[in-house]
Parts: structure tokens; C-alpha cells; sequence
């Protein structure tokens, strides 16, 4: 609640009046100041409710109207005159300056004196400070009642109601998550925009836009932000800073608090997930840890196997996992990362929590994929997605960290391919930053030791005869060649993919040994052939000299 013009004309204490600039009577009062000064700006900071006599008036009409013009330039809120011996009526000039520039232009009268209006309104300032004391802490009590009740979006609704503005939270990446009212509104990008430029753990923002004002501010007790707050609306008072600290704090307590429980969750997954790669059966320690004594799917399993009177229970296997844990659908990508540090490696578990949730921006996916450490490294499966999650969780979770994180990975087409998958993951595990078993096939590395110019040349002089063959006579060596070779060397299967009978292959390939000088039964002249009209696959655009 702010003091205006308005206000201070309606108290009951003081006689003042009226005189011209009703326009201006929403004016707020900061405060009530004296001055006799023939220009008092220098020493204003705007709000001020300016009282004089008169004696610093300037001499002529002139001058007089420029004094009330540069009140007005310096935002105060009125402009008073106490009428005595110095000046016995108002000037017209004043009275028709303030009237043209909606500045309340007053007049204390009776017995009333300026004393008593600066005490005035310095009193209704102190007594609203104690109204907005008491509206903080009723409403710091709302917004701790809202997130026991409702969490994240009940805060967010409590501060929005308490302080008149909107309100926003955002992840850890700036992309918006919870908002008051429900919904996009165009300043949410401005918030995530905000978010881009802050640095550091700790970090706020405030952005004045003339009519509104958008305050960011990080969220979170100790390391990297968990999120950020951010509200909109017309001021920056002190009891929307206190409210906006309180809802930041009880935000990052919420936020503290999910991330113990993903963590939990995921330690609980990571422990099944453990025993199907070492082949545990559902007597054995990891089905009785702590963190897996949790799990009621798992305590479920356990039951069933029980229940199998005294003979040995099964051991747990890759299919059951899926009926223990909810997966994201195949394929899979395999991850296994490490820091390269010296001496005892630092726990990775935590930060990749939320390095999965930086990148992948899903909870609910996130939910279904694995963190698991393991004795080679953390072990991540993830979705297959195209481009691959793990080059920007690797980078993400060096950033976390401040560590130098080395990884390496492999696709699994479905669960019973995830074990083997971390064997080859592992082994890639510890050279410079994300490596994929894909990336290092055989035919990737020929791909990457290929001259162009030289595939070029060699698929010409074996492939020559072929091409201009068909080129006179309108034939199909050449694609009956390859297909005869895709198809393992199968008459039957290369005619069957043609559409044409066999003998029709059979000579197709009769005219082309003829024709290129090679045996089709012989392998090395089938490799050749292959080569020739398989190596430009292989070689990737832009890598001709």
C-alpha cells in the first residue's frame, strides 16, 4: 500500500488544500521535505511532498513557472505553500504551471504547520511499515502452509496473491516448469533469457521495464542453482523482496527435497539393475541392501521366488527387469563415465541426477532410465534418441563438477543386450571426453582412412566395363552385380529381389564375368566388385581434397 496526495489531503489532522493539479492526486508520497531554495532538484530524489514560503521563489512569472516545471521533471508528488507575510496570495503563474503539468499544487492553512505534515507522513510511513510486517508474516505463513499442502505450484500461487505479481519457477536450465496463472505468458522467455546471462551459484536480477519489473533470482542452498524464481509486477517494495526470499528459500527446500527422493529412486533401480549385470540371484546381498529394501515391485519378485518352497530360487535375469523397473522403450544407449582424476575417483551419482535433468528436460523420462554406479564407472542407459543424449550429458556433468569426465558408450537393441553393452562401453571408458563403440566400427575407421580421389579411381577401373556395357546396350550389369552380392552370392535370392527368373540372372552374370574379366566364384574378385560398388557409401561429404 503506498501514501498519496490524496491520502494526505483526507487526514484529519492537518488543514490543506486544494488548489490546482487534481490530475495528480494518485501521486505517492515518499516523503514531506522544506525548502527555500531557488531550485531545490539537486537535493530531491522524487515522491517528496515540497513545502515553502516562498522565500527562494524567482522574481519573475517566468522564472516562477519554470521552478513548478522543474519539481514536475524531478517526480515530486505536490507542491505546497504556507501564505504569510513573505507572499499573501498565490501567483498565477504557479497556479496555471501545476494545473497544466498535473502536479497538486496545495496550500496549508490555519494553525497547521509543516512540522506537523512531515510528522504526519513520516508517521503513516512507520505505521504501514509495522501493516506490511504483520501482511510478510501472515503471508510467509501462507506460502509454508501452500507448499506442505500443494508444493512447488501452491508457493508460487501463495507469493503471486501476496505480492500482485506473477510468478514463474524455472529448472536449472532456465526452461519454465511451474507458473501463476497457469500457462505461457510472453515474459517467461524474457525470464529464461535472464536466466542465460546469470553466473555463479548465487545470482538475481532485477530488469525494470517502465510499467512492470522482472526479478530473477537462483534457488538453491550450496553448489550450482536447482532453479530460479522469477515474478513480474509493478514495484520492488521491501515486503515483496522479503516474501520473494522466503518463497525462494521454501522452493529450494522442495526442489532439495525431490532430488533426495530421485535419488533414492534411482539408487533402489540402480541396485536391480546391479544384479542383473552380475547375475545375483534373490537371496543375495544386493536384493537386501538398503537400498533396494525399498522397492515393492522388488520385494514383490522376491516374494514369488520365495514362495518356491526350499529349492534354489532362479536367478534374476535381464527379461525380468522390465517388470521390475519401468524402462523407456528400445533401443537403448549405454553409457559408462569416469573422471580422469588422480587417486580415489569422486562419486558421480549425484551430479549426473541432475545432468540428466538439465538435458533431457523430462521428468517423466527421466524417471525410466538408469544411474548405476559401478565398479568401471557410472553406468547411464538412456533412451537412443538422434543425436545421442550422451556427448551433452558428458559435457553437463563435467560442468557440474568442475571434473575432466571421460565416456564411453554403445547402443543395446534391447534389454538382453545392455549387458554386453556395458562391456564394451567400459572399455571405451577413460580416453578423451565421449566415445561410441559405433564410431569406432571397421568400416567407420576404412570410412576415415579413405582418399576420395583414390575410391574414386579404384571404382572406375573396376566398374568401367560394366557401366559402359550397360550404357551401349541399356543393360543391368551393374545392379544385377550388386544385388547378387547383397544378397550372399545367391542366384535364386538376387533373381527373387529383381523380379526376374533366374536363368535371367544366371546369364546377367554370365555377360558380366565376361565383361569385367572377373570370376563371380572366386572371392577375391567378388571383394573387388563389392568394394567398387560399395566404398562411396563410406566416404562422408566434404572430405575431397
Amino acid at each position: 500500500m503506498t501514501l498519496t496526495v490524496a491520502d494526505v489531503l483526507a487526514m484529519p489532522m492537518l488543514e490543506i488544500t486544494l488548489l490546482a493539479g487534481r490530475d495528480g492526486l494518485g501521486n505517492h508520497v515518499r516523503w514531506a521535505h522544506v525548502t527555500e531554495l531557488a531550485d531545490p532538484v539537486p537535493w530531491l530524489r522524487g515522491g517528496e511532498l515540497v513545502m515553502t514560503v516562498g522565500l527562494g521563489l524567482p522574481a519573475s512569472p517566468r522564472g516562477r513557472a519554470e521552478y513548478v516545471e522543474r519539481l514536475s521533471r524531478a517526480g515530486c508528488a505536490a507542491l505546497a505553500f504556507a501564505l504569510d507575510e513573505h507572499l499573501t496570495e498565490m501567483p498565477p503563474e504557479i497556479v496555471e504551471a501545476a494545473a497544466r503539468l498535473g502536479l497538486p499544487l496545495l496550500e496549508v492553512t490555519g494553525s497547521t504547520p509543516f512540522i506537523a505534515v512531515a510528522e504526519a507522513v513520516a508517521r503513516w510511513h512507520a505505521d504501514e511499515r509495522v501493516r506490511g510486517e504483520r501482511r510478510a508474516a501472515a503471508a510467509q505463513e501462507a506460502m509454508a502452509r501452500a507448499a506442505l499442502r500443494h508444493g512447488s505450484l501452491g508457493i508460487l500461487r501463495a507469493l503471486a496473491e501476496h505480492t500482485d505479481c506473477e510468478t514463474l519457477l524455472l529448472d536449472a536450465r532456465g526452461r519454465p516448469r511451474v507458473s501463476h496463472p497457469e500457462g505461457a505468458r510472453p515474459w517467461h522467455a524474457e525470464a529464461a533469457e535472464a536466466v542465460g546471462r546469470l553466473t555463479g551459484p548465487r545470482s538475481s536480477m532485477v530488469i525494470d521495464k517502465g510499467d512492470r519489473i522482472l526479478q530473477v533470482q537462483s534457488l538453491g542452498f550450496t553448489g550450482p542453482p536447482r532453479g530460479w524464481l522469477a515474478l513480474r509486477g509493478t514495484s520492488t517494495e521491501w515486503h515483496t523482496r522479503i516474501l520473494a526470499n522466503q518463497a525462494a528459500s521454501l522452493l529450494a527446500i522442495e526442489l532439495v527435497g525431490l532430488h533426495r527422493a530421485r535419488a533414492r529412486a534411482h539408487a533402489q533401480r540402480a541396485a536391480v539393475l546391479s544384479a542383473v549385470l552380475d547375475g545375483a540371484d534373490f537371496h543375495s546381498a544386493a536384493f537386501h541392501s538398503a537400498d533396494f529394501r525399498g522397492a515393492a515391485l522388488g520385494r514383490a519378485a522376491a516374494d514369488r521366488a520365495a514362495a518356491g518352497g526350499g529349492a534354489a530360487a532362479p536367478l534374476f535375469t535381464a527379461g525380468r527387469l522390465a517388470e521390475i523397473c519401468p524402462m523407456p522403450p528400445p533401443p537403448y544407449e549405454v553409457i559408462v563415465a569416469v573422471a580422469r582424476v588422480e587417486g580415489e575417483a569422486p562419486a558421480l551419482a549425484d551430479p549426473a541426477l541432475d545432468a540428466l535433468s538439465d538435458v533431457m528436460g523430462d521428468p517423466a523420462a527421466e524417471e525410466t532410465v538408469f544411474v548405476c554406479p559401478r565398479a568401471g564407472g557410472l553406468l547411464l542407459v538412456v533412451p537412443q534418441t538422434d543425436p545421442r543424449l550422451g556427448p551433452a550429458l558428458v559435457e553437463r556433468l563435467g560442468a557440474l563438477t568442475g571434473l575432466d569426465i571421460s565416456a564411453g558408450a554403445c547402443g543395446a537393441r534391447d534389454i538382453g543386450e545392455i549387458a554386453p553393452a556395458v562391456r564394451h562401453a567400459t572399455a571405451l571408458a577413460g580416453g578423451p571426453g565421449y566415445t561410441h563403440v559405433d564410431d569406432l566400427e571397421p568400416w567407420a575407421l576404412l570410412r576415415d582412412a579413405l582418399d576420395p580421389e583414390g575410391v574414386a579411381r579404384f571404382a572406375d577401373v573396376v566398374l568401367r566395363p560394366l557401366r559402359e556395357h550397360d550404357l551401349r546396350h541399356g543393360g543391368a550389369l551393374v545392379s544385377s552385380v550388386r544385388t547378387f552380392l547383397d544378397c550372399g552370392a545367391s542366384v535364386e535370392a538376387a533373381a527373387r529381389r529383381l523380379g526376374v527368373h533366374r536363368n535371367t540372372m544366371r546369364a546377367r552374370l554370365q555377360t558380366a564375368e565376361r565383361v569385367c574379366g572377373r570370376d563371380l566364384g572366386k572371392a577375391r574378385d567378388r571383394l573387388e566388385l563389392w568394394l567398387a560398388l560399395s566404398l562411396d557409401e563410406f566416404v562422408p561429404p566434404g572430405r575431397g581434397n
